[in-house]
């Protein structure tokens, strides 16, 4: 019996040692392809005549200490904008990505073959081009302002809103909606009685999650010339007003802190 327990043993030293030689290989592997990455962005990309030496530096982050005191009222329009194009944005994405979700939870879908890859294409679109993408498409289409900015949070919410509701319609429990059919109701009561109530929580959780995204995805797009404060400050660095810029970031995160506070306590009211 000694014997065989020895035996035993070695097999689980051996067994651990072998985990441990490949977990090591692999985080080798990692630290390669990492420093590789490194040299590569830091080391050839970057420009170093044109960035100069330490007090070169120092002399351009100086710039933007300080506050441009005049600036601060002209900001309030400006924020106001921000944060009603992230609340339009995201309500009006909750809205277009309704037909999304109807054809791409498997389980509602009206066709596996069919409909189901064109709302999961669909899903993946809206996620895959950046809301600064977005915001370039439709300054195009319907030129500059805040309502660019609205449909480019909209396109953006449409794939994650969509994306999480769908999985959560498709782990619903299934005994209510078999009772349900099993009593001769349509498509549309089983939805509204047995798959809605089970999934409110996860889709209010997900609207305020991505409200609170599109907040901070809103104060950008007035680089494109979206509206919000990331045009008013596209134009302080136009007109080389850094102290301006300085400004419109604590602008900026001041709202950014404000849609997460807001957030924090929307979220764990509805959860």
């Amino acid at each position: 019996m000694a014997g065989v327990a020895a035996v035993a043993l070695a097999d689980v030293v051996a067994r651990r040692r072998r985990r441990l030689g490949r977990g090591a290989a692999a985080a080798a592997v990692v630290a390669a392809l990492a420093l590789v990455c490194l040299h590569q962005v830091v080391v050839v990309d970057t420009d170093w005549d044109r960035l100069g030496g330490l007090a070169a530096v120092a002399k351009t982050a100086g710039r933007f200490v300080g506050i441009d005191a005049a600036l601060v009222p002209q900001l309030v329009v400006p924020v106001i904008e921000t944060l009603m194009m992230a609340t339009l944005g995201t309500l009006a994405g909750a809205i277009l990505c309704v037909p999304v979700i109807w054809l791409g939870a498997l389980n509602i879908t009206p066709s596996r073959w069919v409909g189901y890859p064109i709302g999961r294409l669909l899903m993946t679109v809206s996620r895959s081009i950046h809301e600064i993408v977005w915001a370039l498409i439709f300054v195009s289409a319907v030129g500059l302002g805040s309502l660019a900015g609205i449909l480019a949070l909209a396109m953006r919410s449409i794939g994650f809103i969509a994306k999480i509701t769908a999985e959560a319609i498709e782990n619903v429990d299934k005994r209510p909606i078999e009772a349900m059919r099993a009593t001769g109701a349509d498509t549309l009561q089983v939805f509204r009685f047995a798959i809605a109530p089970q999934i409110l929580p996860v889709v209010l959780g997900v609207l305020i999650f991505e409200w609170d995204i599109n907040i901070r995805r809103s104060a950008i797009m007035g680089l494109v010339g979206a509206g919000g404060l990331g045009l008013t400050f596209h134009r302080q660095m136009v007109m080389f007003n850094w102290p301006g810029v300085t400004t419109v970031i604590l602008a900026i995160l001041c709202l950014i802190a404000l849609g997460e506070f807001l957030s924090h306590h929307a979220r764990k009211a509805v959860t």
